[in-house]
C-alpha cells in the first residue's frame, strides 16, 4: 500500500519511473494498491494517472462511481482494504459504509489507506477542513461523530502518509453514537476507539512535530520522527508490515536511518540498510484492552477520569472457560516526545471561525482537551492561547508530551498442543525510556526537563528515573517491559494435576518455569518488588504461582509481551 506521494512535482518522468520499480516486484507476485497524494493531486493529470496506475491497481478492485482508480477497494481473504485520495475521506464516507456493510459478513479486518488522516500530527483534515475550514463546508463537520463511531465500530485499522514521521494512536469514538464495541453476548470490552499509523517517512526529508497530542480524541501510542536538522543526524526510512491469520492481526514497523538528501548523494546508507524494529502489536478480534497512563501523571490528578498508570484490566473471557487479566504492575518505562508551537488562524468573512474565540472554541470542540480540574489536559493548562499580536491568530504552545501504552488481552482457540485457549499479552514492551524533541533529536529523560508548562498544574514535566531495565533505545527488539503480573484462571474441563501454564517460543510451547519452581498459594502485592523465596535454581525463572483456592488460578510476573496458554505437563 504505497500510501500517496509516489512524485515530488507528478511530473511524467516520475511516474514512469515509479511504475519501472514497481513493476519488478509486481512480475514477481506483488499486488499494490497505489493512492494519490497531494503532491499527485497539485501537479499530475489525473487521466495520467490513470493510465499509469491501472496497471497496477488489482483487475477485482471495486471503484467508488466518479472517482474511479481514485478511491476503490479489494477483499483479499477475510481482509478488507479501503484506498483512498488525498482529500477524499468526508466525500467518500457514504461510499465507504455502504461498501463495509455490504462485505461485514465476509470479511473479519478492515483496513483504510489513505494519505492524509482525519487526526494529524502535523496536518490532519480536522484541523484543516474543520477547525481552519472555510464557512459553510461542512461535509467533514457534519460526519465527524459517525466517522469516528463508524470506524471503531468496525475495528478499523486506518494507515496514512503525508505526514513524513512515525504516529501510532488510537483515536476515541464520541459518547452517544453507536460504536458497537462491546455486548453483552460478546463478553469482552473491547474499547470504543480505532488505530491510526502514520506509517512513516521515505524520502528526503522528515517533519518536525507540530501541535502534538489532540487530546479530546487522540492518544499517541508511539512516536518518531527524524529531520536531520536542529540536533538530528539523519532522516529516517520506515516500513509497516501489516500480518493476517484469520482472527488475528500482527503489526510490526522497522526503519532505518539515512543521511540522503538527493539523489545525485547515492545509496549511501541505504545500500546496505540495517533495519531495526522499533513498534509492534499482535491481536485478534476477541479481545480485552485498556489505555495505561505513564506514571509522570501528578498524583493529585491520578483520580480523574481514566488516568491510570496501573497494569490492571477486567476479566478478559476465553471461549473455553479460560478468563485471564492484568493484576499488579505501573508503567515507570515510558517514551516522551516535544512538539513545537504553532499558531492557528482565521480569515475574516471566509473561515468557519469569525474570532479568535470562535476559533478557539473549534479547536477545544475538536482537537484539544478544555482544561480543568475535572478534565485536566495532561500536556499543560494553557493548550490555546490568544495571540496578544493578531487577532487572527490562536497559539497551540509547544509542549511535553508522554506516551501511552495501548495493552490489550487477546483470545485465539485451542491449538493440538494446548489444553486452553490461547492469550496474546500486547503493547506492554514498546517503549523504552526515549526522549525525542520535536526534531527528532534525542534527549535524555532521566536529566533533561520536559517544557514549560507541560504538566497539568502549569509546571514543567520533570527528569524520570527509569528501572533499570530501561534502554532508552529505538530498538525494541531487546526491549524488557515494567514488571506485571498476570492472572489465569483455569477453566473447568482442566485440572491442575494435569496441565501447567506455557509461554509459546520460536521451538514451541514451553512451560514459564519448571514445575518445582511453582509457589503454591495466591499472589500478594508485595511478590512484584519482593518476590518469594523458591528452592534452588529457580533463579533467572518467571515467578509463577497457582492458587487452588479459588478457582485454581495461575498467576505470573512477566517483563515482556507473551503468548501463554496451558499444556500438557
Amino acid at each position: 500500500m504505497p500510501v500517496g506521494d509516489l512524485t515530488d512535482q507528478g511530473s511524467t518522468a516520475e511516474l514512469k519511473g515509479w511504475a519501472a520499480l514497481a513493476k519488478q516486484y509486481r512480475d514477481k507476485g506483488m499486488d499494490f494498491l497505489p493512492l494519490m497524494g497531494n503532491h499527485e493531486d497539485s501537479f499530475s493529470y489525473t487521466v495520467e494517472w490513470i493510465d499509469t496506475m491501472k496497471d497496477f491497481i488489482p483487475k477485482d478492485a471495486v471503484h467508488m462511481s466518479g472517482a474511479e482508480y481514485l478511491d476503490y477497494f479489494v477483499v483479499r481473504e477475510n481482509v478488507m482494504i479501503i484506498v483512498l485520495k488525498y482529500y477524499h475521506l468526508p466525500i467518500a464516507f457514504p461510499w465507504i459504509k455502504n461498501a463495509i456493510e455490504a462485505n461485514r459478513g465476509k470479511v473479519e479486518h478492515i483496513v483504510v489507506a489513505s494519505h492524509d488522516g482525519l487526526v494529524g500530527a502535523k496536518y490532519g483534515e480536522t484541523r484543516e477542513m474543520i477547525v481552519e475550514g472555510t464557512e459553510g463546508d461542512n461535509r467533514l463537520f457534519d460526519q465527524w461523530d459517525d466517522i469516528r463511531a463508524f470506524f471503531a465500530k468496525h475495528d478499523v485499522l486506518w494507515m496514512q502518509g503525508h505526514e513524513h514521521m512515525y504516529q501510532r494512536s488510537v483515536i476515541r469514538a464520541p459518547l452517544g453514537v453507536d460504536s458497537g464495541s462491546w455486548t453483552v453476548e460478546s463478553g469482552n470490552y473491547r474499547m470504543p476507539m480505532y488505530t491510526q499509523v502514520m506509517v512513516g517517512n521515505a524520502s528526503y526529508k522528515g517533519y518536525e512535530y507540530r501541535y502534538g497530542e489532540r487530546e479530546l480524541v487522540q492518544n499517541v501510542i508511539q512516536q518518531k520522527m527524524n529531520t536531520m536538522s536542529k540536533g538530528s543526524t539523519a532522516f529516517d526510512v520506515m516500513a509497516t508490515f501489516l500480518s493476517f491469520d484469520n482472527k488475528r492481526v500482527d503489526m510490526a514497523s522497522y526503519f532505518t536511518e539515512h543521511t540522503i538528501k538527493d539523489n545525485a548523494d547515492g545509496a549511501k546508507e541505504l545500500a546496505n540498510p540495517s533495519w531495526k524494529l522499533f513498534d509492534k502489536f499482535s491481536r485478534t478480534t476477541n479481545r480485552c484492552e485498556r489505555i495505561v497512563f505513564p506514571d509522570s501523571i501528578p498524583a493529585s490528578t491520578r483520580p480523574v477520569m481514566q488516568f491510570d498508570p496501573q497494569y490492571w484490566t477486567n476479566d478478559c473471557n476465553g471461549r473455553d472457560g479460560s478468563v485471564a487479566r492484568l493484576i499488579d504492575g505501573e508503567n515507570k518505562t515510558f517514551n516522551r516526545v516535544e512538539s513545537t508551537t504553532r499558531t492557528l488562524s482565521w480569515t475574516p468573512g471566509f473561515s468557519r471561525a469569525q474570532s479568535q474565540a470562535q476559533l478557539m472554541r473549534l479547536a477545544y470542540q475538536f482537537m484539544f482537551q478544555y482544561h480543568e480540574a475535572w478534565t485536566p489536559n495532561l500536556n499543560g493548562a494553557n493548550r490555546l492561547i490568544p495571540d496578544p499580536e493578531s487577532e487572527f491568530d490562536v497559539i497551540v504552545p509547544e509542549t511535553t508530551i508522554d506516551l501511552k501504552e495501548h495493552v490489550s488481552l487477546s483470545w485465539l482457540p485451542a491449538s493440538t498442543e494446548t489444553v486452553s485457549d490461547i492469550l496474546i499479552v500486547s503493547g506492554t514492551q514498546n517503549q523504552t525510556g526515549t526522549f525525542s524533541s520535536p526534531y527528532g533529536a534525542p534527549k535524555n529523560i532521566e536529566v533533561d526537563p520536559g517544557l514549560p508548562g507541560s504538566q497539568p498544574d502549569g509546571t514543567a514535566k520533570g527528569p524520570i528515573a527509569l528501572p533499570k531495565t530501561a534502554t532508552k533505545k529505538w530498538d525494541i527488539g531487546d526491549a524488557v517491559s515494567d514488571a506485571y503480573t498476570l492472572e489465569f484462571k483455569m477453566p473447568s474441563k482442566v485440572s491442575p494435576n494435569e496441565a501447567t501454564l506455557a509461554q509459546k517460543t520460536s521451538a514451541g510451547w514451553k512451560p514459564l518455569t519448571t514445575s518445582t519452581c511453582v509457589v503454591n498459594g495466591a499472589y500478594e502485592k508485595s511478590m512484584l518488588s519482593t518476590p518469594p523465596s523458591r528452592p534452588a535454581g529457580c533463579e533467572g525463572q518467571p515467578l509463577v504461582g497457582l492458587d487452588t483456592k479459588d478457582g485454581n488460578r495461575f498467576w505470573a510476573v512477566l517483563q515482556s509481551d507473551v503468548e501463554v496458554a496451558l499444556v500438557r505437563k
